[in-house]
């Protein structure tokens, strides 16, 4: 394809270009698009609210508009989803990205206007290769397809002529024609909802194809690979996409499944290029050979600002990029071209880099646990861990969860590590009524718990009372103020106490 290569080439260099002004002039390119979109929303419900004809300044925004989560903009999103216009952003908004994370509901549902779509999500598609090419310039990328891994969507329930799903296949609906010669499968496969069906049509599709580049989410590549190994009786990748060069990947933790696919894409000398992209925006792309931090994206229509995780409690002051420091974490608030305004979207990142702006995600607000894209949080635990214990009689004193990662032969899950005051009557079923209530409560959970396929039933392991005590005067943790962190992200804590409770039991 060397007039396509020579086309795309022409583009990217083109658009190198406006990255490096943005890099040489963040403060400015930030303030040019706070004005923008202050001045495209002045005239809707919320514009008018908070006065922003009048706003003559970024402090004198962040003195008017409190800082938001979803549950304080939940009653907006509910007469957007019913059809009403001209609230959050000018017109009427017909996408809405499903996410899970929200306290108040198992889901939550962020207005994805036609603005966003293009100024952000496509942009950062077509950066995220532009940054890549740039970096390695006698890339063959373009001689093959990228294979991309979509959700669903579906009508809404409240307005016919609304959808909601997966950020992923609400992109992929609204791609435009041309893309579909660069991306497999074809659209009516990728977007298919009965997944074990999809995934054997998609390993049948795929295989006939010359992949040179895959992306998505590391924990559901891996199935969806593997699968394919199997339907095609192939043992390596490199048997059936002898040219795959590149695995764009996010969403979770990379590390713990970083060896598992150098083992799958042996021989092949795969590059791993790493994107920060969420139903609220895409944030940040990896641009250089380094994996270890993110370029913040300028221009994408979002107007960020920091706050500090120490004034977590406060939610005041937050800075400006001009303001952030290296070395501290800030939690991350953006005002879009989506209609979200001083929004906290749960994230902390911290800077690496100040010229240019690099960044590393450093975690969440609130404890969590993400490693399978299942955006699990400590409300979900809390409320499914009463109702099993109310179902089984059972009473808990202390607990901490922790991801039990995939392997060559198994499967991903959850380890619960817990006290028990009163043990359930039954441990099998206390497990089964916890599954069933975080399904019921977490969406994304329940789709990666569905039939098996990327996790399995939470491993329940019962631990002697005072363990948790043991471990926190381990860590010179104890007193009132010191809490044993129920979510975690790593196995870090689970394999600390249960390092701690073998060395007790053989002493």
């Amino acid at each position: 394809m060397p007039l396509i290569n020579s086309i795309v080439s022409w583009l990217m260099k083109k658009r190198m270009h406006q990255i490096e002004l943005f890099i040489q002039y963040p403060e400015e390119v930030q303030h040019e698009w706070f004005v923008r979109l202050l001045d495209t929303a002045k005239d809707t419900e919320w514009g008018k609210k908070y006065g922003y004809d009048s706003i003559l300044s970024e402090a004198e925004y962040k003195m008017r508009v409190p800082i938001q989560e979803y549950e304080d903009i939940k009653p907006y999103v509910d007469r957007l989803r019913k059809g009403e216009s001209n609230i959050l952003w000018p017109g009427e908004i017909r996408w809405f990205a499903k996410s899970s994370g929200t306290s108040g509901g198992k889901s939550k549902y962020i207005p994805v206007s036609q603005e966003s779509m293009n100024d952000c999500h496509f942009k950062g598609g077509k950066d995220m290769l532009t940054l890549y090419c740039n970096t390695y310039p006698q890339t063959h990328l373009f001689d093959g397809k990228t294979l991309s891994l979509a959700g669903t969507h579906k009508e809404d329930e409240y307005n016919i002529y609304a959808r909601n799903g997966d950020l992923s296949a609400i992109l992929l609906e609204n791609l435009p024609t041309w893309a579909e010669f660069f991306r497999a499968p074809e659209a009516s496969i990728a977007l298919m909802s009965e997944w074990e069906e999809k995934m054997d049509k998609i390993a049948q599709a795929i295989m006939r194809e010359n992949i040179t580049c895959v992306s998505g989410v590391p924990s559901w590549m891996m199935v969806l690979l593997r699968h394919t190994l199997k339907v095609s009786g192939k043992k390596r990748i490199s048997e059936i996409w002898p040219d795959l060069e590149m695995f764009i990947h996010g969403g979770v933790n990379f590390d713990p499944y970083e060896e598992q696919f150098k083992s799958l894409f042996k021989p092949l000398d795969i590059n791993y290029w790493e994107v920060y992209n969420a139903s609220e925006g895409f944030f940040g792309i990896q641009d250089s050979l380094s994996r270890n931090d993110l370029l913040l994206m300028l221009d994408y229509g979002i107007f960020y600002e920091f706050l500090p995780v120490k004034n977590l409690a406060e939610r005041s002051p937050t800075l400006s990029l001009s303001e952030v420091k290296e070395g501290e974490d800030y939690a991350l608030i953006i005002s879009t071209s989506g209609g979200l305004w001083r929004y906290m979207i749960g994230d902390t990142i911290r800077f690496t880099s100040l010229d240019p702006h690099r960044f590393i995600i450093t975690g969440r607000i609130r404890n969590f646990i993400n490693a399978f894209g299942e955006e699990l949080i400590m409300d979900n635990a809390e409320k499914a861990l009463m109702v099993a214990c109310e179902r089984t009689e059972a009473i808990v004193s202390e607990y901490t969860v922790a991801p039990v990662y995939m392997s060559d032969d198994t499967k991903g899950s959850h380890e619960w590590l817990i006290e028990f005051e009163r043990h359930p009557s039954n441990m099998s079923y206390f497990s089964e009524v916890l599954d069933n209530a975080l399904k019921a409560v977490n969406s994304d959970y329940e789709a990666k718990r569905y039939k098996d396929i990327t996790l399995t039933l939470p491993i329940i392991t019962s631990l002697p009372k005072g363990t948790f005590y043991s471990w926190m005067k381990m860590r010179g943790k104890l007193g009132g103020q010191n809490k044993v962190p129920r979510l975690y992200n790593s196995r870090k804590h689970a394999d600390e106490i249960l390092s701690l409770i073998s060395k007790e039991h053989v002493s």
